[in-house]
């Protein structure tokens, strides 16, 4: 949800940087998907991987937990879950607390396609950070500190 304009215009600068962060996600998602599908998945097979890796906590993720880190309605991640588990990618164990709940895991090849295709995503990161910049993002955090925003 947008957060309320903060009753200020916005500088030629401001529109380039906020242009070119937009650029730089569109690049970086535009490379993982060729990168995925040359892999033999799709995009979101490899994002629903990548989550069930790097679920925060000790615990494995819940369908729950992943449809909200894809950003998706729970009846589609049960279907991406089933499918990836077809697969061989995942695997769904019930909770075992609550035995309604199900908890799941990459299997053996799903952790294969991750490791491989997490290493050229961070080389990517990589060259994206130098291309971007953390001082492009400091300066427009400083403008606004400076204008009081």
């Amino acid at each position: 949800m947008a957060r309320r304009a903060a009753g200020r215009r916005l500088t030629k600068r401001d529109f380039e940087a906020i242009s070119e962060l937009r650029y730089q996600i569109r690049r970086f998602l535009r490379f993982s998907e060729r990168a995925v599908r040359e892999a033999g998945i799709t995009p979101l097979q490899y994002a629903l991987l990548l989550h069930v890796r790097g679920f925060p906590g000790p615990d494995r993720p819940t369908i729950a937990g992943l449809a909200e880190r894809l950003q998706a309605q729970h009846h589609g991640v049960v279907a991406l879950v089933s499918r990836c588990e077809a697969l061989g990618l995942v695997v769904k164990r019930p909770g075992r607390v609550d035995r309604r709940e199900v908890r799941v895991r990459l299997a053996a090849k799903g952790e294969r396609y991750l490791q491989r295709l997490a290493l050229l995503h961070r080389a990517e990161l990589r060259a994206l950070s130098r291309a971007f910049g953390v001082a492009r993002l400091a300066t427009f955090n400083d403008e606004d500190r400076r204008r009081g925003n």
